[in-house]
């Protein structure tokens, strides 16, 4: 009989209180109540072993280094007990025939019943000849696993979009794995690469209720890309209030202003950074002083220079799309000043009714 994720991971030396730990972290990064947290250590209590199969397909494997290190020291046991028994070449312990002997056998035992993960994006020039595995198109490959594949999750933005290698002029004919894999459920977890939490979680999702989250119109999970980075920012008050960073290091950068003005893509970008944050919700980008540059965002690599803001993207009540960013701050003003100047009038009326009021009294007297 198959191992139980628990089994695994108390065999492995984890405590039952690492493990009900483990549960609430991943509940809470999926949006979940206690109720959730439960239901999540029921399942990979109960549970048989979800096994998982993981191509890489043209990229640079960063989706792979964020995922093995995701902050969280269970997370990694898991990812592992998920994974490398099964099939992953560039973490598993085999290699050459011995590899395809074990993908092959993981189709065979659990036909219909694995997860399909792909890493990197597919080449259709020159009939695949830019991206070969095993001596073969890369192509073939995918769509030979994909098949018997429970539900595919394209990890990164490589595989959720194509990224960088289906930048302009895109001589490869680089396409994502959408763009191969139509007849199955296609989970898309863009980034570049994509938050490490964020793609553990889906994977426990998947395992604790067996069927895919909720997504958005773009296949991606509402539960982490629902919201904008910008939405989320801890800059986001500069913003409305017209504090921008005009250029790196200068007075602005150093109290924290808003980096919009050099480029920051946030306020265009869906992404849980701004919150989940990486290395044990440490930091992200725009903590680090730079700019969004919208890397979970379709298309991303050719929509333009990262260091030139988009003209258009305003808090509202800020002159619509026909402003630009420049005339923020000058509005922030002009609205402060006028508040003011309400503020004042108001004051005034107030203070003419009262003194009405008690001249009225004194005649009375």
């Amino acid at each position: 009989m198959t191992e139980t994720y628990y089994e695994i991971l108390r065999r492995q030396g984890i405590s039952r209180r690492s493990f009900l730990q483990f549960c609430s972290l991943t509940a809470a990064s999926l949006g979940l109540s206690e109720v959730g947290a439960q239901e999540i250590a029921r399942a990979m209590q109960a549970k048989p072993r979800l096994p998982v199969i993981w191509l890489h397909g043209m990229e640079c494997t960063c989706c792979t280094e964020a995922f093995i290190r995701s902050s969280h020291p269970l997370v990694s046991d898991v990812v592992l007990s998920m994974i490398s028994l099964d099939y992953d070449n560039t973490i598993m312990a085999a290699a050459g025939h011995q590899a395809d002997e074990q993908l092959e056998k993981t189709i065979r035992d659990y036909k219909g019943n694995y997860i399909l993960a792909v890493e990197g994006s597919a080449s259709l020039g020159n009939d695949g000849v830019y991206c070969m595995s095993g001596g073969k198109p890369f192509t073939g490959k995918l769509r030979h696993v994909a098949k018997d594949a429970k539900c595919v999750i394209s990890w990164g933005s490589c595989a959720s979009w194509g990224c960088v290698q289906a930048a302009k002029p895109n001589p490869t004919q680089a396409v994502p794995i959408h763009k191969i894999i139509t007849d199955k459920p296609v989970i898309k977890v863009p980034g570049c690469p994509p938050i490490p939490e964020v793609m553990t979680a889906i994977i426990t999702y998947l395992i604790t209720y067996d069927r895919l989250p909720q997504l958005d119109a773009q296949g991606r999970p509402k539960m982490f890309y629902s919201q904008r980075i910008h939405d989320k920012c801890y800059r986001r008050p500069h913003f409305d209030a017209g504090q921008f960073v005009e250029k790196f290091d200068d007075e602005g950068a150093r109290m924290g202003y808003c980096l919009y003005k050099v480029g920051c893509k946030g306020p265009t970008t869906y992404n849980a950074c701004s919150t989940v944050r990486w290395n044990d919700a440490l930091s992200f980008p725009i903590q680090s002083g730079h700019g969004c540059i919208g890397c979970s965002e379709d298309n991303f690599w050719d929509k333009g220079s990262f260091y030139k803001h988009l003209p258009t993207i305003l808090p509202p009540g800020w002159g619509g799309i026909e402003a630009t960013a420049s005339k923020v701050g000058l509005t922030a003003v002009a609205v402060t000043g006028a508040a003011v100047a309400a503020h004042a009038a108001l004051s005034a009326i107030k203070q003419t009714r009262s003194q009405s009021r008690n001249d009225k009294l004194a005649v009375k007297e």
